[in-house]
């Protein structure tokens, strides 16, 4: 997918939040290929860098570069029965109520109700003591 981005943040690898459109977004001739083809709230990563670059009065150093990306990576700790690197699954927890140190990875930013999400790395089991006795496995998930 094609996008861009400011100038200073334009480097392969790069993993970036997606906030939505800015007002000033809205006449601009760009817009269908900068904010339009992005999803609010998700996460990019940048996986090449063109030689290309235009004018956009949002940014400090007033240019965009174009970039090709597409969604990022989520970390996030699953039911370790579910835990099988290549399978898909849908990451609709409910929220546990407690707030912790793990809520990060149990609730990624990024990932929707209803997502398919593909296993791709299976990292290790959480060591952590999970107030509601989970047994929990971090995972690496490609949306």
């Amino acid at each position: 997918m094609i996008t861009l981005i400011g100038e200073k943040l334009a480097k392969k690898g790069l993993i970036f939040e997606h906030y939505g459109t800015n007002s000033e977004c809205q006449d601009c001739r760009f817009k269908s290929t900068c904010v339009d083809s992005l999803e609010k709230g998700r996460f990019y990563i940048i996986t090449d860098v063109k030689d290309v670059s235009h004018k956009c009065k949002l940014h400090d150093e007033h240019t965009v570069n174009v970039v090709t990306v597409e969604k990022a990576p989520i970390c996030a700790l699953i039911d370790t029965k579910k835990a099988f690197e290549g399978s898909t699954i849908f990451l609709n927890q409910e929220n546990c109520g407690f707030d912790c140190e793990m809520q990060e990875l149990c609730y990624p930013n990024g990932v929707y109700p209803k997502d398919k999400c593909k296993i791709a790395i299976v990292e290790h089991k959480c060591s952590e003591k999970c107030y509601k006795n989970y047994d929990l496995t971090k995972v690496v998930l490609n949306l």
